[in-house]
């Protein structure tokens, strides 16, 4: 693990895509996980710890923008830096 005098505290509400209003830079500077009902995801396009979901990709999908369609799965949500 990091040391956390560096590492930005981890925001509730975190997406990947850089149009999105809960997207963080300084966050993307460091290596974050997530775990998913226990499970280490590695595909999460989007969190939310409080409300208990993430965005996923649905396959190969894309929307009318090119933008891949996600999928909202429920369930414990753990966010950690690597």
């Amino acid at each position: 693990m990091s040391d956390s005098a560096q590492t930005p505290p981890l925001p509730d509400h975190l997406s990947v895509d850089p149009r999105s209003p809960h997207h963080v830079p300084a966050i993307f500077e460091h290596d974050i996980g997530v775990r998913f009902n226990g499970k280490d995801r590695s595909d999460v396009e989007e969190y939310c710890i409080s409300e208990g979901w993430i965005k996923v990709p649905a396959g190969r999908a894309l929307d009318r923008k090119g933008q891949p369609l996600l999928i909202k799965l429920k369930g414990k949500v753990e966010v950690f830096y690597k």
